[in-house]
Order: structure tokens, then C-alpha cells, then sequence
């Protein structure tokens, strides 16, 4: 929609309030709402001011005015508003220069698909993630000097067969057994099915949605894919109905990846291909069907995948998902079918249409424009460099011994080496001023400081249960 469009478009919907949305730096969608009596074209020229160093990772105290515009080609109608909402994702500039906030993910972004077509490789660039996340019924923590706990339930979760339930039916997916089992085992696909229809009025195109491997409700749902940007703007809005459907069920949805011990975690294995004049650049003559700049763009990837955890793996927790034990794709290695290689090429079709690059190891807990933007620069590396990927390797890289493994490159074991390792790896993020210095080091000082230093410093129960007695 251009800006006449969306002003007729919230008339027509008797919108009463404008609802602006952006993200912040860590990837949290933040908003405020305004009267629709502002809404009017010259509103998309002047935007809207706020405090930037209220936002995480943003701006220091001294220097705080920032202004939102929003991108009237983002409109929709809240589906979670009570009074009728226009809700608009917004771009962040600088008010006094009128430039592009450097720090915004979205601007990132958008710089990223400006790039790839300056360089002539491709005209776009489609992304496809594959988020998956948990619906409990139940959830407490709390973290204070003295005490620390967690403690999260669901009426499918395998630990309460013997709980009084009044009465308790069964049919509760054991460990890793919850891929794919229908009612009554599958409690939760009314409430899937919601989902999906409330993304699909959104304008949304869903694939397909399912229970996942793991006990006490994970789920899937599958969007199609869709352009850099777009896709960015599309799973804030998965995050935001996922959310917002489960709590109006009296449930919570939550996209932490590892949430329960002992089974399965929630990945986004991310689908990545390049077009041209409406030409798939990703299939050709060899090894599974892809073409050589598919191979490099591979290469570039497997180079570069340490750093790009940093942005793809982006919280602590996301390193108890990536261990051995758990379908987790911690070996960084490519092939053709297989799921526990962490960069697949998938063979569903013989389509060229079809051919794509599957990166295994993000996790929905990322910042999804930051995170597609350094996976697609790591391939426009790999692309620019002509890097060869070496051989696949097509065997079931969970069943090799430890002596076949040694020559094998592997995720970060934390947070903190993900960091070490973009630290000393991520120039190929500033080409084309996509990312910046300023982005990268903020990015490292942030996540320290906030997430992997304060994490360092709390007990948890386990270390009691190891070390009390000792």
C-alpha cells in the first residue's frame, strides 16, 4: 500500500488508533500508539518522536531524540486491539540529519538487499524460517540473592502421568516421541489452527503446522518464504499472534530455545535462496542439483558460521540447545537430506524453483533481521571469494566417532565464544556499510555486559546438587 492507500485502508477498517511498531537492538518488538486523528500524509514525511535511550542498545541519555516513519507498505489491522488499530512497523532516523538509524535491525536489513543488487548478483534474496516454540500452561521463575528457580508445566508434559488431574487422561508425548501424533496425544491443534488463521488474515501464507519432537507442547509452524525485509517484518508478526493467541487461550507461548531439560530444543532452520529476473541462482549441475554459486555461497557460510552465531544464536540459552543428543546441528558440515548436518540442501523437489540452502543452527530467540542479514552476507562472501565448501559429507554425522569428528568444525560451546568469534571474524558484515563497526562492537559490549557476565555470576540448581555437600 502507498501512504493514500493506507489512510483509506484504516478508514474503511474504522481504525480509531495508530499503533507504531520497531524493533530494538537485542529483538523485541516495542510500540506506542497515537489518535488515527494524525494520520495524514504528511505523518509518513515527519514520523513521530521518542526517547532512543529508553530502547535496549540504543542511544545514550544526551543524545535520545529519534524519530520513527512508518512504512505504509506495513499496514494492518491489530487483531488483538479491543478499539479498531492501524498498526504500522516503523524505520528509525535521526532527527537531526534525517539519516537511517544505524542501530535500527530493520535499516540493516534493507541495506543488506540494496547491497546484494548492487553488486549484480541477485535481485532478491528469499528467506524461510522454520520457528518453533513451546505452549505451556504454567510458568514461574524468580532470581534473587538467596534463591533462584524455574519452573514450567504443561498438561502434555511426560512428568505428569501420575499428577491428580481430576482425572488424568494420559496421552502425553514422552521424549522426543512428539512429532507428528494426533488427538488426543496432540492437544494443542485447535489452538495451532487459530493461529494459522489469524496469520493468514494478516496476509501471511502458511505451509503448514504440526506438534514437534518434544514433550509438553512444541510446535511448528511453517510460513512460506518470503523477501530479507519482509520476512523480518513477517516473524515479528508470527512472534506477536503466536503470543497473543495462546495468552487469550490462558496459555503462554514462548520462543526460549532450550525451556525444559532432557529433550529437544526449539530451532528456526532458516531456507536462504538468491533470484534473478525471476531466475533461481541456486540450482544447476552439481552435487545435489545446486549450482556452483550455491556451493560458494555454502562455503561462506560454513567460514563464517561461528561468527554468525553470535547473531543466530543469540542468547545463552541457545547453547543448551546446540549439544550432542538432540538432533541439534552442531557440526559444521554440509549435505544433501540430512538433518544433522548444520547446512542442508533439500531434496523434497527436482523443481530449480525449489533449490535452496537450509542453515540448521538459529534458534527463534534471534533478532530475525540482524540474524538473516549475517547469514546472507557470510554467503555473499563465500559467493565473492569463490570459497569451496570441501566435500560433503553424507553420513549421519550424530552415529561418527570422535576420531572421524576431529576435522570437523563445530558450533560455539556458549554465548561468550560466539562473541570471541565475531569479534575476530565479521568483516565481511561491513561491506557495503551493511553492518557497521559501531553495530558489531555495540552488539559484542551488549551481550556481555547484559547476558553473558550477569549469567556467569548466578548459582543455579544444579551447582548446588553437584557442590553442596563438598
Amino acid at each position: 500500500m502507498n501512504v493514500s492507500e493506507v489512510i483509506a485502508f484504516a478508514k474503511e477498517n474504522g481504525a480509531k488508533m495508530v499503533d507504531l511498531k520497531f524493533l530494538d537492538f537485542p529483538g523485541m518488538w516495542q510500540h506506542f500508539g497515537i489518535p488515527i486523528s494524525h494520520l495524514d500524509e504528511g505523518f509518513f514525511e515527519d514520523g513521530h518522536g521518542f526517547d532512543g535511550s529508553s530502547i535496549r542498545g540504543w542511544q545514550p541519555i544526551h543524545a535520545s531524540d529519534m524519530l520513527v516513519i512508518p512504512d505504509p507498505s506495513s499496514a494492518r489491522m491489530d487483531p488483538f486491539t479491543r478499539v479498531p488499530t492501524l498498526s504500522l512497523i516503523c524505520n528509525i532516523v535521526d532527527p537531526m540529519t534525517r539519516e537511517a538509524y544505524t542501530r535500527d535491525p530493520r535499516n540493516i536489513a534493507q541495506k543488506a538487499e540494496k547491497y546484494v543488487k548492487s553488486l549484480g548478483i541477485a535481485d532478491t534474496i528469499y528467506f524461510g524460517p522454520e520457528a518453533e516454540f513451546f505452549v505451556f500452561d504454567d510458568v514461574r521463575y524468580e532470581q534473587t540473592a538467596n534463591r533462584g528457580f524455574y519452573q514450567v508445566d504443561s498438561v502434555e508434559g511426560t512428568w505428569n502421568t501420575a499428577r491428580d488431574e481430576g482425572p488424568n487422561l494420559g496421552y502425553k508425548p514422552r521424549h522426543k516421541e512428539g512429532y507428528f501424533p494426533v488427538a488426543p496425544t496432540d492437544s494443542l491443534d485447535d489452538l495451532r489452527t487459530e493461529m494459522v488463521l489469524e496469520l493468514e488474515k494478516l496476509g501471511m501464507n502458511v505451509e503448514a503446522q504440526h506438534h514437534e519432537v518434544a514433550t509438553a507442547g512444541q510446535c511448528e509452524i511453517d510460513m512460506r518464504y518470503a523477501p530479507l525485509v519482509e520476512m523480518g517484518d513477517n516473524l515479528m508478526w508470527f512472534k506477536y499472534v503466536i503470543k497473543n493467541v495462546a495468552r487469550r487461550n490462558n496459555r503462554t507461548a514462548t520462543f526460549m530455545p532450550k525451556p525444559i531439560f532432557d529433550d529437544n530444543g526449539s530451532g528456526m532452520h532458516t531456507h536462504v535462496s538468491l533470484w534473478k529476473d525471476g531466475t533461481p541462482l541456486f540450482a544447476g549441475d552439481k552435487y545435489a542439483g545446486v549450482s556452483e554459486m550455491a556451493l560458494h555461497f555454502i562455503g561462506g557460510l560454513l567460514k563464517h558460521a561461528r561468527a554468525v552465531c553470535a547473531f543466530a544464536n543469540a542468547s545463552t540459552n541457545s547453547y543448551r540447545r546446540l549439544v550432542p543428543g538432540f538432533e541439534a546441528p552442531i557440526n559444521l558440515a554440509y549435505s544433501s537430506r540430512n538433518r544433522s548436518a548444520a547446512v542442508r540442501i533439500p531434496m523434497y523437489s527436482s523443481s530449480p524453483k525449489a533449490k535452496r540452502v537450509e542453515f540448521r543452527t538459529p534458534d527463534p530467540s534471534c533478532n530475525p533481521y540482524l540474524a538473516f542479514t549475517a547469514i546472507l552476507m557470510a554467503g555473499l562472501d563465500g559467493i565473492e571469494n569463490r570459497i569451496n565448501p570441501g566435500d560433503p559429507l553424507d553420513k549421519d554425522i550424530y552415529a561418527l566417532s570422535p576420531e572421524e569428528l576431529k576435522d570437523v568444525p563445530k558450533t560455539p560451546f556458549s554465548l561468550a565464544e560466539a562473541l570471541e568469534a565475531l569479534r575476530a571474524d565479521h568483516e565481511f558484515l561491513l561491506k557495503g556499510d551493511v553492518f557497521t563497526e559501531d553495530v558489531v562492537s555495540t552488539w559484542l559490549d551488549y551481550k556481555m555486559e547484559r547476558e553473558v557476565k550477569p549469567m556467569s555470576l548466578r548459582p543455579t540448581p544444579f551447582e548446588f546438587e553437584l557442590y553442596y555437600d563438598l
